[in-house]
């Protein structure tokens, strides 16, 4: 690197391009706290989507846990970042929510067959009970209910920017080693989980942890290898990319030993997927391809 540069972290690059998008689009940015921060919001939620929300989605994302709609007068909330991974995958999976065919949007993410019509139905923020002792149960990013097929739920976590950041992720706490029965069938996961309690000193990019809570609270509520699980998440250039994405095959090898019907892919392959399919989805194609690409 020429001397005096400036290298930008993975994190930076990611951000760096959506301000020039929305520059692009001639959108007017705010800061986390209107006139103080960095301008990287929008000033309306609509102007970080493609579409306006469903009615259905936007129930679900007041329920959640996150509180992405919830913005004052001087604080944007937090979905009209334009490094938002809510308000990213809202783009790519919103769209498909009223179809009565879904199949373009599971095959491009590795989740079905391309050839084979799939009716069924888009949920964001959804919780699965691990042990109702737990107040509180981890919030999966996007889940589908297919009407046929073997698998019951087609389970979706997604991740933008979060895996780059220099703020530390969390561990495994002990209270989840202290009932047995919601590790059957799952002793590898289990012993990777026990390596990452109370800290994870292991994974420097891939929140092992909150996938581990995932799969507990999918196995409890739909039964082991009922489900398929996927790990979605925007690949970045450099060192941290590679290193994340080593890590997360890493962590997939430990599940899939369980049985696990573990995925993993990243935003910008389902996208190139997408774009097979640009007739007849032009403009959705179009937003997401000059905006993640």
């Amino acid at each position: 690197m020429p001397k005096g540069e400036i290298k930008l972290s993975a994190s930076e690059q990611i951000i760096s391009k959506q301000i020039e998008w929305a520059k692009n689009k001639g959108l007017q940015l705010v800061g986390s706290a209107g006139q103080r921060g960095r301008k990287v919001y929008t000033t309306k939620i609509a102007d970080n989507l493609f579409k306006p929300l469903n009615i259905e989605t936007k129930k679900e994302l007041e329920a959640g846990d996150g509180g992405e709609l919830n913005g004052k007068m001087d604080r944007p909330a937090k979905i009209q970042a334009l490094h938002s991974s809510s308000a990213l995958g809202i783009n790519v999976f919103d769209y498909w929510r009223e179809s009565t065919d879904i199949s373009i949007i599971t095959a491009s993410c590795g989740l079905s067959r391309a050839d084979r019509e799939l009716a069924g139905e888009i949920q964001f923020e959804q919780k699965f009970s691990i042990d109702n002792r737990f107040q509180y149960s981890p919030n999966l990013d996007v889940v589908i209910i297919p009407q046929s097929g073997k698998y019951r739920v087609l389970a979706i976590e997604c991740k933008f920017t979060e895996a780059y950041s220099s703020r530390a992720h969390g561990g495994i706490d002990q209270k989840y080693f202290t009932n047995e029965e919601v590790w059957q069938k799952l002793s590898e996961t289990q012993r990777l989980a026990k390596k990452l309690s109370p800290n994870d000193n292991r994974f420097q990019h891939l929140h092992a942890a909150q996938l581990i809570k995932h799969i507990l609270g999918l196995n409890r509520r739909f039964g082991h290898s009922h489900y398929r699980f996927l790990y979605l998440w925007y690949d970045a250039l450099g060192e941290p990319g590679y290193v994340h994405r080593k890590e997360v095959e890493e962590f997939a090898d430990v599940v899939r030993s369980d049985g696990v019907v573990f995925h993993e892919t990243t935003y910008q392959d389902v996208i190139i997927r997408l774009g097979k399919y640009r007739e007849g989805h032009g403009e959705y194609v179009k937003y997401l391809t000059n905006r993640y690409l």
